[in-house]
């Protein structure tokens, strides 16, 4: 039987459960795939992971370098995140010749594009399932699975973190700063959330998800990217009595020759597919030509999914060195499609619009004749009365608008003296529909 020596670099959460998978179920691998999978050597900082782990002295270094110029090594797993040193160690490696495996969405979505093309000259691979969504395998299905189809739109939750947070706003009526700190205590967040909380961990996957789907590369900075912290458990409450939840959803649709990408809090249906998923769970929502709308649901992140997604990807390439099988360019990279970005500004959708004002009459019909101003008209109206506070809220639903012209109203709204504090604006998304 064949033999895949296999060099891993990284062994935090995730690369401990891919060094065990490895270690302890290397006979299953084999039986399933028709070849052998042999962890050879291992990285990490410190040596306390040998013997947390039970690894074997002599797979064990500190220096990537050893494992990226091993000869007898064809297969780097890089599992230590960020753009450097993971970039220069995954782009010798692939100089090298080696397949390399990947969870670093951060690197991918920033130079993927780089990367990929390298290995191509190259020969080798760059397989990457882990970098989004954990143990869920939409990576193969947007390049195997669904290739026979035109995709035209993708809305994934794919940051376990944020959907925690806004579960635990909805379910027990937490402020954010609570809810996160419930978060980083189970260990759903990080000590800096920012990443997460901010948008930007969505983002990186995003960009991912638009090349493989739409085969066009996008960098951060086409990405429209809102946060959540501005969402508080009234919006919530609200959303709930007009027939919605507040989801975090990385979205990005192909109109014609267009394309919209975006990350932000959104008003979903309670009829909508991804309307119930809950806590650190990730969903993603694809429509395609061929197949109409399919929803690929699981675990995003820890320690077992992902490794399983890494492995996964270790698995293809043994078996393709048991079958003798040749590598092929990815499809998106044979048909790229240089679509144009459609600017935030002309996105429409259904807005829902909470104001701050000073409870006094006619507060309301200043509000309403600004957004008709502005080509905006009102589907739903809520001012629930505080006769004890003198800023209340007042909250608009408002029929499908353009972004230009809500926040060109915005901002002669929040000039007015009755309103006390920043309007909060989020979008909605229709229920998902076959065409």
């Amino acid at each position: 039987m064949d033999v895949l020596h296999v060099g891993l670099i990284g062994c935090g959460t995730v690369g401990s459960g891919v060094a065990r998978t490895l270690l302890d179920h290397g006979g299953r691998l084999a039986a399933r795939v028709g070849s052998a999978v042999r962890l050879v050597r291992l990285c990490d900082r410190h040596r306390d992971t040998i013997k947390r782990l039970r690894i074997p002295r002599g797979l064990w270094t500190r220096d990537p370098r050893q494992i990226v110029r091993d000869p007898t090594i064809q297969v780097v797993i890089e599992l230590i995140g960020g753009i450097q040193p993971a970039k220069a160690l995954i782009t010798e490696a692939l100089r090298r010749r080696k397949h390399v495996v990947t969870a670093n969405k951060a690197l991918l979505a920033e130079h993927g594009q780089e990367l990929f093309e390298l290995a191509q000259r190259h020969g080798v691979e760059l397989l990457f399932e882990a970098a989004v969504a954990g143990g869920i395998p939409i990576i193969k299905t947007l390049r195997e699975g669904l290739v026979a189809n035109n995709v035209d739109t993708i809305l994934g939750i794919v940051n376990g973190t944020s959907n925690y947070i806004l579960t635990q706003m909805a379910q027990r009526q937490l402020a954010f700063r609570p809810a996160l700190a419930e978060a980083q205590q189970h260990g759903y967040a990080e000590r800096d959330p920012s990443l997460d909380v901010n948008g930007y961990d969505a983002a990186h996957k995003l960009a991912i998800l638009t090349l493989l789907a739409f085969g066009r590369s996008v960098q951060l900075t086409d990405i429209h990217i809102e946060g959540i912290q501005h969402v508080e458990p009234m919006d919530i409450q609200y959303a709930a009595a007009f027939g919605y939840v507040i989801k975090p959803l990385a979205i990005a649709k192909r109109t014609h020759r267009s394309l919209e990408v975006r990350v932000h809090p959104t008003l979903l249906s309670h009829e909508h597919l991804l309307a119930n998923v809950q806590g650190v769970y990730n969903a993603i929502y694809v429509h395609g030509d061929l197949i109409g709308g399919q929803l690929f649901y699981g675990r995003g992140a820890g320690q077992r999914p992902t490794a399983s997604a890494v492995v996964a990807d270790v698995a293809e390439l043994a078996q393709r060195q048991a079958t003798g099988a040749m590598q092929k360019p990815p499809l998106w990279m044979l048909h790229r499609h240089e679509l144009r970005l459609r600017p935030m500004a002309e996105i429409a959708s259904r807005y829902y619009l909470r104001f701050s004002v000073i409870d006094r009459p006619g507060v309301l019909a200043q509000i309403a004749g600004i957004l008709g101003r502005h080509h905006i008209s009102i589907s739903s109206v809520s001012q629930k009365e505080r006769r004890q506070a003198r800023t209340v809220p007042v909250v608009i639903l408002t029929h499908e608008a353009r972004e230009r012209d809500v926040r060109r109203a915005l901002t002669a709204i929040d000039r007015l003296p009755v309103i006390r504090r920043h309007t909060v604006a989020l979008r909605t998304e229709a229920p998902a529909e076959d065409h």
